[in-house]
């Protein structure tokens, strides 16, 4: 997953933006499609630049084994991949510690040829990161096979190799990707959430009408708002 996505060219609208009346309506209303879940609480959050942090000189001593995202929708538990990507999980851990994901909105739905959720960036798909904060290395990469990222990985997104900085993805539905996105966790409970909101689907808006329109790749239509992060 590039961390520059497709999305980075519309997310300057607000995702306040979308509204039912924006899409195609359909012949009856029982038939209208969904565009949030019952599950979901109204998001707070708002694009913003990623806050100051201090600079992890020293990778952790300790690490973590679990890590908890609470979101709108629900909490969503993973098991950390400790042992296997150990310099990914001291980063993500000292990111959490310092609550740089806290009040951020996931920026990118795939829903076609690959199933992801895309989170880690304040900005929205800008692709900022704290000062200072500098690309790190991959690991734990899968093998080069058919569905390499099954659903409830959680990876790592980057601009080509070494070049990890914050943004991940979450895997929802068995997914071939090209081997080059560290594996740092599965999903232990939550991956109902994630299936939810790739369900609902994707946007974007036309610049010329500013109508939004369902795309394989865009904003989720149903918003999910990470409240915070905490690992132990």
């Amino acid at each position: 997953m590039k961390s520059k996505g497709i999305v980075s060219k519309v997310l300057a609208l607000s995702l306040t933006f979308f509204a039912t009346s924006f899409l195609m309506q359909p012949a009856n209303a029982e038939d209208a499609p969904k565009t949030s879940l019952d599950i979901c609480k109204a998001a707070k959050s708002v694009i913003h630049n990623p806050m100051k942090i201090p600079v992890q000189k020293n990778m952790s001593a300790k690490l973590p084994s679990t890590m908890t995202i609470v979101t709108n929708c629900g909490n969503i538990e993973i098991a950390l991949a400790s042992q296997l990507a150990p310099v990914t999980v001291s980063k993500l851990a000292h990111l959490a510690k310092n609550k740089f994901f806290d009040n951020s909105l996931c920026h990118r739905l795939t829903t076609s040829g690959i199933y992801v959720v895309q989170c880690g960036d304040p900005s929205g798909g800008k692709g900022m990161r704290p000062a200072g904060w500098k690309d790190f290395q991959d690991e734990n990469l899968p093998p080069n096979a058919e569905f390499n990222y099954p659903a409830g990985t959680v990876a790592m997104a980057n601009r080509g190799p070494g070049t990890n900085t914050t943004q991940f993805f979450i895997v929802y539905k068995d997914s071939t990707l090209p081997p080059n996105y560290t594996v740092w966790g599965q999903i232990k409970s939550g991956l109902d959430i994630v299936v939810q909101i790739g369900n609902v689907g994707a946007y974007q808006v036309n610049r010329k009408d500013k109508k939004a329109f369902y795309v394989g790749d865009g904003i989720p239509i149903q918003t999910l708002e990470i409240k915070k992060v905490t690992t132990n």
